[in-house]
This record gives structure tokens, sequence and C-alpha cells, in this order.
């Protein structure tokens, strides 16, 4: 305790205080940007759509993940009209795999607000953005910074790693007043000419994620900031940035069933609320089920096992919950109970499977390929 509180205490009072240091950032940091910043498409682009997009598939969503899906997804939906109006079934399926759900609705639901609110334009000011479904302040801030020229900070966790190695600081960056010192310290830093206001969130964000990495050292032989850098100087990165623990993940175990008969698969409609809302999954109950227990479970769903084929496990991490899955694939009789679809391959591949039924769903498109 005794380290930290004494780190903590050399961010503000060595040398110069985080304002007096992050003031010599924006130059070096905007020839850097200028010089190394990734060719991605949303960066080649001034619409705030286009952009808001990009924005929300990139949270908690590896850039190189996204590509292909930010390309799909502005096909079908060109325009903030085409994704309001479009069925939520097509929006869910060209989603499908990049997670986290929700944020396809939020975009939805903000497209609706937009469309009848707005006349189809999208809002101009950074205030009116942090009223629409699923933006908040990190995602207001860079569609009003690179699509509108306004001079607002959009912090995530690549900023925060920056300024906390930049400026030694050992605050806790999960407390939300940490955070909102950050934006203000980085509202003063502000560059004041348009073209560099459109880029200087984007420059902050890709010096952490392409030199001040974090996982592995950072590359400060590379790094436009490493003349200023208090924790260079000091070898004292690898502390930074400080977050309170997570809390553990709870591990949740599932039985899961591919029932086949005449050429169809059983799936079920999840509920429209929770983990995974209004998505399609195969039948699953709770609980590692041996043979006779899964009997057992067909049995209360009213259908009856024919060959059992095949057995298969899965495991897949949510943030705050992993699945632990073991299934059984066999042809059974019976139509189940009322919530069961049984769907022929080409229906099968229009419908919304989350990625973490994506063992399953490999097997039965297999199966029903055969």
């Amino acid at each position: 305790m005794f380290f930290l509180a004494k780190s903590a205490e050399l961010c503000y009072d060595t040398i110069m205080d985080m304002n007096e240091i992050l003031k010599q950032l924006p130059a070096p940091l905007l020839a850097w940007y200028r010089e190394n910043a990734r060719d991605l498409p949303w960066r080649r682009t001034r619409d705030p759509y286009r952009i808001w997009v990009s924005e929300i598939m990139l949270q908690q969503t590896r850039v190189v993940a996204v590509l292909g899906y930010y390309d799909r997804f502005l096909k079908a939906f060109p325009t903030v009209r085409a994704l309001a109006e479009a069925p939520e079934e097509q929006l869910l399926k060209c989603w499908e795999g990049l997670g986290y759900y929700s944020r396809a609705r939020n975009l939805q639901k903000a497209a609706n607000v937009i469309v009848n609110e707005h006349g189809g334009a999208f809002p101009e000011t950074y205030e009116a953005l942090l009223k629409l479904p699923g933006i908040g302040e990190y995602t207001a801030g860079a569609i009003a910074s690179s699509a509108l020229a306004q001079p607002v900070p959009a912090v995530d966790g690549n900023v925060l790693r920056v300024v906390s190695r930049i400026t030694n600081c050992y605050d806790d960056v999960a407390d939300l007043k940490v955070r909102k010192r950050f934006r203000n310290e980085i509202a003063e830093i502000f560059p004041e000419e348009e073209a560099a206001i459109r880029i200087f969130n984007q420059a902050l964000m890709e010096l952490g994620a392409t030199v001040c990495v974090p996982n592995g050292a950072p590359k400060c032989a590379n790094c436009p900031a490493a003349g200023l850098c208090e924790a260079r100087k000091r070898g004292t990165w690898a502390e930074l940035p400080v977050k309170a623990p997570k809390k553990e993940r709870r591990v949740e175990e599932k039985t899961v069933f591919l029932l086949f008969q005449k050429g169809r698969i059983a799936l079920r409609k999840r509920e429209n609320k929770g983990l995974l809302a209004g998505l399609w999954e195969f039948p699953n109950v709770p609980g590692r089920l041996d043979e006779a227990q899964a009997q057992s479970a067909l049995r209360d769903w009213g259908v009856t096992a024919g060959e059992w084929k095949k057995q298969l496990a899965a495991k897949h991490i949510f943030t705050h919950v992993e699945w632990h899955m073991s299934g059984y694939v066999l042809d059974a009789a019976g139509n189940g109970p009322s919530d069961f679809f049984w769907a022929d391959l080409e229906t099968l591949k229009t419908l919304a499977v989350p990625s973490a039924f994506a063992r399953y769903y490999q097997e039965a498109v297999q199966t029903l390929s055969e």
C-alpha cells in the first residue's frame, strides 16, 4: 500500500503536473499518427453513420474481427433508415458471431430515434448524440470528433493506459472520478485545427493499440511520447495502468441436444431479456447429464430418442460467465414442447444462432448437409 500511495503522489509532485506533461503531447502524437496510422475503412469517411457503426462494433472486439463484419453490415444497411426498417432477424443474423447482441439492438433503436425524431438526419452535437440508445460518453466523443470536428475526448482503455503511463499515474482507472479527470485533462490539450480535431482521439487510441500495448512490453522506441513518458523514465510501465481486480467468472454447466428428424433440427428462441436475448439456441438444460439423465430430459420434452450418434464438448467465455457444455447428437421422434422449432438446413442458415453454440451449429450444418 505504501508503494502505491507513494507512486500516486509522484504522478503529480515530480517535475511537472499531469497537464504540464500532456500539453506537450499533441504535436508529436499527431505527426506520428499521420505517418503510421493503420488504413481502416472507418477512417476514410466523415459520415457519422459509418463511424458510429464502427465504434459500436469495436466495443470489446478486436479490429481484425470487425473488418469483415463492418463491410457486410454496411452493404446490408447502407443508411440509418435502412437500419431502422430492417427486420430484427436479418439484423441479428448479420451481427452473428460478433457477440454482445444488445449492441445491434441498440443500433436499431437509435436508428429509429434518428428517423422518427430527427427526420433521418444524424444528430450534430455531442449532447444530442448522448441521448441516443447505446451511446455513452466514449462513443459520442468518437463520433463528435471524427465526423463533426468537435473537440470532445473519447476515453477508452487504450487512452487510459497511455495517459497513466505518460504521467506515471497510479490512480485506479476503473474509478469513474479518475476517468472524468482524464477526460478533462485531454479536453484541455485538444488541438484547434479542424483536421487535427478529427484525428486526435484516433491518434491517442492508435498509440495505445499499436505501441503502448496492453499485453507485453510497450514499443518505446517507436513512441512519439517517449521523451515525455514518466513511466518509461522510471521503469514503471508494467505496473500501469492500475485497475481494481475483476471478479472471477462463474462457471455454468449445460447439456446441449442436437435433435434430428426428417432432415430437420430442433431449435428454440431464448427469452427476450438477459444473456443472448431473443436469439436461437439448440435445446439445452442446466448441468452435465449422463445418458440416463439425458433420456429423462427428452421424455420430459415429449421426445423419443432414436440413434445416439455422438457426444460433443464445447466451452464459451462471456464477460462474467463461462459455459462448459456437453452435448448429445441423436435422432429423435416427436415434436417436443411448443417452443421447439424444427428447421431444415436452408432455414437454419437464416437464423441468428450465437457463437456460443458454434461447435454445435457446425455439427448441425454438416449433418443436415449429408
